[in-house]
Formats: C-alpha cells, structure tokens, sequence
C-alpha cells in the first residue's frame, strides 16, 4: 500500500487529488496538509467528504509529515516547495509538485516569468517533467517529478507528434486556448467572481502568461531546438475544462493519412489519449470527471495551414489525475489505477 500525504489538500487540485486516491486500491492517505485550515476537519472544508474522510489538517512541516509517507504531493502556490524542498526530504520520499517551481530548467526563464527568485535551483536537473505519455521511462526512476501544467498537458500532446516529425513550421505555432474558472484556484478574486465570470469570456496573461515557456521548452525538446510560440489564455464561464485551438503552417504538403499516422504512432497505445474520428472534434463536456485528453487536428488546404485542438479536464488530466498517474509509475503500479473514470455528463 502506497501511503500518501497532500501539501495543499483543501485547493481544488488538492481536493481532485483525494477524491482521486480514496478511489485508488493501493494507496491510503496517510494526512492532509493545510497551513490555512490546522485542526479543522477535512469533511467540514469540502462537504462531499462527510463521512468519507474523519481527518483534520495538519500543518505544512514538510521535514516530519515526510517520515509517514511514501510520497508527498504539493499542489501549493508557486515558490512554495522551491522554499522548503531539501536533500534529507527526497532522500525519504518520492515528491509530485503541481506547481510550477521544477518544470522549467533555466533558472533564469523560471525567474523572469514567475517574477519570484527560485530558492532550491539545485534540483532542477534532476526533476523530470512528468508528462507521462512523453517521458514515462524518466519518470520511473525519479525521485521529484514535475507535474505539468493544464494548459501546457493539452497544448503540448496536441502539438506534440506533428512537431517530432517534423510536419509543420514550429515558427507558425499560435495557440488559443480556454480555461474554467478552477483554474484560477480556490482562493477568492474579483475577476473570479461569478457576476464576473458569468455570461462572460475574456483573454488574459496576453503574450505574458506563465505556462508560455514551459509549451516552448517541451516543445522545443521534440523539435530539437528553441522555439518561440504566440499563446492566448482566456477564461469562460464554466467550472471544469480546457479546449485548445493550434495553428501551423504544413511543412512539404503532407496528407491526411501521413498526419493521422503521426498521431497514431505516439497514441495509438496511450490509455489516456483519445484520438477522434475525422471531423469530430474534441469539446470540455465529453472528458469532464476523466483523465482523457480527447484530440484532433483538421487540414485547411486552401491557406496550407493545420488546426489541432484539444481537450481535457483541468483538475483532472490537468493535475491531480496526472498526477496519480506520474505516482503510479513510480511505484510499478498500473498506470490507469484510480483513474479509470468515466467522463460525466451532462
């Protein structure tokens, strides 16, 4: 039995995160770490826990929550593992952040988009990027794995096998992209209001929003060199999702059936990656609840141009079941464990 601890257990992440492994036949959460709510009972903080969970909180000391444990999960603000993260806590257990503070290896990038000084950079080579379906072997062997980003999950397994073959200009690479509100976290905001968010869509962090480099440096990876891309985020009146919209410009005219392979080699066996029939494309409400990411792509002969799109659910895919995932292959369990859900709907 995998025994597991949450940093950040009452934000939506870390809530999607025990809603997942109390699902999970081979793990146990072993406590809920939360420096905002100490001593108050889990059930009292998300409701659908009431009987489920008899828990309190606990604090956020890192150096002792770490000898109950197999592995420790922060879905915690930026800068915040990066602050307490040491050699003696990952010479104990294994460590899944959902932040953003290891995905990115040039300090200097991380620091310039984040606008925070990165506190344990000494860990940066090792972390390992943990999307799985591109670096599962790496994440086997990992002792802090990165869990990627939502936006970054769909946008980069959307681009991703086009971009390895080389099939289109990585210089012509927009992305538009659409988020719910629980991305933006569980904490209270003006703009995250609904008489603000309701009836309303909006684009955000325009040519500065912080997952920008982390899309270019996977990206880059499989192109072989940097690249730059032009990402849009915007923000629409729904609770769970992302939908993604990519254009490129096609590189030596390639047909349909040489794209659709491309796909097809490195998603024909992915569990979690569905790739849709010609001219169904993917929509939020057909993965919602799930750890799927539905995608496909559509040819514009005319401008010589290729559109992808994708799908998933943010605080599934897009975290904390993409999280559980990178923590079942750490310890050799089945990959799809605890996350055999099917989408919801309506």
């Amino acid at each position: 039995m995998i025994k597991a601890g949450i940093i950040g257990a009452t934000g939506y992440a870390g809530g999607e995160l025990v809603r997942l492994l109390l699902g999970h036949k081979n793990a146990e959460i072993k406590w809920f770490g939360s420096r905002s709510y100490i001593d108050q009972k889990y059930a009292s903080i998300y409701r659908n826990m009431f009987q489920l969970i008899e828990d309190s909180c606990l604090d956020d000391n890192i150096e002792e929550l770490a000898k109950q444990v197999d592995v420790i999960f922060t879905a915690t603000p930026q800068g915040y593992l990066a602050s307490i993260l040491s050699e003696s806590v990952l010479n104990q257990v294994k460590v899944v952040d959902l932040s953003a503070d290891f995905r990115i290896k040039d300090v200097s990038v991380y620091e310039a988009w984040y606008q925070l000084k990165h506190a344990s950079p000494q860990f940066l080579e090792e972390a390992v990027y943990g999307l799985c379906e591109i670096n599962r072997e790496k994440i086997r062997g990992a002792r802090l794995i990165a869990n990627p980003g939502c936006y970054t999950t769909c946008s980069i397994l959307a681009a991703y096998p086009l971009v390895k073959e080389g099939l289109i200009d990585v210089d012509t690479l927009i992305i538009d992209a659409k988020s719910g509100t629980s991305g933006a976290g569980r904490g209270a905001k003006t703009p995250n209001l609904f008489c603000e968010v309701n009836e309303n869509i909006k684009a955000y962090g325009v040519t500065s929003h912080r997952h920008t480099p982390e899309i270019e440096e996977q990206l880059g990876y499989a192109a072989g060199r940097e690249i730059k891309v032009n990402f849009t985020p915007h923000l629409v009146p729904m609770n769970r999702g992302i939908l993604v919209t990519e254009y490129a410009s096609l590189k030596g005219a390639p047909t349909y059936r040489q794209v659709k392979e491309a796909y097809d080699h490195y998603y024909a066996k992915e569990k979690f990656v569905r790739v849709l029939d010609p001219d169904i494309y993917p929509e939020t409400k057909w993965v919602e609840g799930s750890n799927y990411v539905d995608l496909n792509f559509k040819m514009d002969e005319r401008t010589g141009r290729i559109i992808l799109m994708g799908a998933l659910d943010n605080l599934v895919k897009g975290a904390a079941g993409q999280a559980v995932q990178n923590m079942n292959l750490l310890f050799g369990e089945k990959e799809s464990e605890g996350l055999e859900l099917v989408p919801v709907f309506p």
